[in-house]
């Protein structure tokens, strides 16, 4: 019924496709929900060239694909991280320490929520029209309630920031007594806490917007991170939550009908970057604990997109899907990507 009536909603206000016949119509009333995940540093394509404009260039090629899929019809909820740009902001606070008070985990993701998506409602906005399609796209700051008894909290894990060379980061460690990790070969990085998701505060604004054929963006960075006290009432935590466990929660609990994870690259792989690295075009949940336990993907890199993959799939039995940008659309209506099952 929800999907009948977004449709009715795109109809009466001349906000669908502009060429409405009896197929778009069909299409519309067939809409999934779809919640796609996409990568803070998908928004970031050269660590060179990482300014603001470069980064909304990014942002504007995954958008033209997510369009595409808005255009069939589909009410889209899209999650983003944020790794690199709060690393951003953690630098910018350091380097202006002696003027300034420094600024919360917390805070860096509500900031990086509003710039980000920003971008997003942008890029989608100019994207849509490119394509003859106008739907209205909204981003919510949303807080992420977690658990202040997380371990995360005595064992930090969660990587941000740009990379590192190894000299970097023992200076870092050295001089401002940093948690840092070496990232799936790619160089070292910072971590923090990354505690697990339990609810979010604001679940019921998105499903409300959804209802009214509203594109939305939430949840971004993984959700700002509160915990709540024994009268109810919301504290910051300096934390970050991993967006690809806080997308699947969100996917969960709207009952989602597609979970897509955009990544950096179009199939999950065993082995990979060895010579006999393998991909693969699905992916059962049994065989992903197989590949779990044999230790095929790294913690800081695919290991939480498949185990938040897992957790959708497992509990809704609906189709979850691991890709890259370019591949979003072939990945929905082609096959491409990864396709997890039961």
């Amino acid at each position: 019924m929800l999907h009948f009536v977004a449709s009715v909603i795109c109809l009466n206000q001349m906000e669908s496709c502009d060429s409405v016949n009896v197929l778009s119509m069909e299409k519309k009333m067939e809409s999934k929900l779809i919640v796609v995940a996409i990568g803070g540093n998908s928004l970031i394509e050269d660590p060179k060239h990482v300014s603001v404009d470069a980064q909304y260039e990014a942002a504007r090629k995954t958008a033209a694909h997510i369009a595409h899929l808005i255009k069939e019809g589909h009410r889209v909820v899209i999650v983003h991280g944020n790794g690199p740009q709060v690393g951003f902001i953690l630098l910018r606070a350091e380097y202006s320490s002696d003027i300034l008070h420094p600024v919360p985990l917390d805070s860096c993701v509500a900031d990086t929520q509003g710039a980000i998506g920003y971008q997003l409602q942008m890029a989608l906005r100019n994207e849509m029209g490119k394509i003859g399609c106008q739907r209205e796209v909204v981003t919510v700051v949303t807080q992420v309630e977690v658990s202040p008894n997380d371990p995360s909290f005595q064992k930090p894990t969660k990587p941000i920031g740009s990379f590192m060379t190894k000299e970097d980061a023992e200076k870092k460690v050295r001089d401002h007594g940093w948690a840092v990790v070496e990232d799936a070969g790619r160089g070292y990085r910072r971590v923090v806490p990354s505690p697990k998701p339990i609810d979010i505060v604001e679940l019921e604004t998105v499903r409300s917007l959804l209802e009214h054929g509203e594109i939305v963006i939430a949840a971004g960075g993984g959700g700002i991170p509160v915990r709540r006290d024994a009268d109810g009432l919301l504290h910051g935590l300096e934390a970050v939550v991993d967006k690809d466990y806080a997308a699947a929660l969100m996917a969960k609990r709207l009952n989602a009908d597609m979970f897509v994870i955009s990544t950096a690259v179009p199939e999950v792989c065993l082995n990979y970057g060895k010579p006999n690295q393998k991909q693969l075009s699905s992916m059962t949940l049994a065989e992903a604990a197989q590949y779990t336990a044999e230790g095929q993907f790294a913690p800081g890199s695919m290991l939480p997109k498949v185990n938040a993959m897992a957790d959708f799939v497992k509990s809704t039995g609906n189709l979850g899907i691991i890709t890259d940008p370019e591949n979003l659309y072939d990945a929905v209506y082609h096959g491409r990507g990864t396709r997890m099952i039961l």
